[in-house]
């Protein structure tokens, strides 16, 4: 039987930790180790939540060498779907979301990441969600800002949270605390779980 990690003293600095160590991992990813895992990544990504399934997908726009989801974001448009992207409003706030197109006007915020600078807030019933770091309980760490937390608890009817990320993102524990809410679903370039039995959203099962 595995034994749960003592938690640390100072869950915030453990974080921070964590946090810096697995950002390096992923810096350190070779360009044909990237690009491999993002099209394992992409491959899952289209068969479980295909293109088109969903009205409205709120996505992100990578940063950091994350995985991108960009050329998932066309797929959904060309099948007649809307993207909808993050944007930072203010610190403790949850994001807002905003169609985004192709040919969209788009703006610089928060660490730099480009937004649809125009439009009208939506609540996407799918997110799809970069990790830093994710635990088996399906809690993400992210860059430590909390906004997708807060996004999720804003949430009347929780949207479908799909967590996307590499393998060794993979963590014990995050140390969850009242404010963190789990993902449905985790993707990674080696696995495919979920983690929430919800009736009410689809999820494409492998053939």
């Amino acid at each position: 039987m595995t034994q749960v990690p003592e938690q640390p003293s100072d869950v915030s600095e453990w974080r921070k930790h964590e946090r810096a160590r697995l950002l390096d991992r992923r810096r350190s990813m070779t360009t044909e180790e990237h690009r491999v895992a993002s099209d394992i990544i992409m491959r899952e990504l289209l068969a479980r939540i295909p293109p088109g399934k969903y009205d409205l997908v709120g996505c992100y726009w990578p940063f950091r060498r994350e995985f991108n989801c960009v050329p998932y974001m066309r797929e959904v448009l060309r099948n007649g779907g809307r993207v909808a992207l993050p944007v930072v409003i203010a610190r403790g706030h949850p994001l807002e979301f905003r169609d985004w197109t192709e040919d969209a006007e788009m703006q610089r915020g928060v660490w730099n990441i480009p937004h649809p600078a125009n439009g009208l807030g939506v609540q996407p019933p799918v997110l799809i969600l970069p990790v830093v770091g994710f635990d088996a309980a399906g809690f993400r760490l992210g860059y430590g800002a909390g906004y997708y937390d807060i996004t999720l608890a804003g949430y009347g009817a929780p949207p479908l949270a799909i967590g996307v990320g590499f393998e060794f993102s993979r963590l014990h524990t995050i140390y969850p605390q009242p404010h963190d809410r789990p993902m449905d679903f985790i993707i990674t370039d080696r696995s495919v779980e979920r983690l929430a039995a919800r009736d009410d959203v689809f999820f494409a099962k492998p053939e």
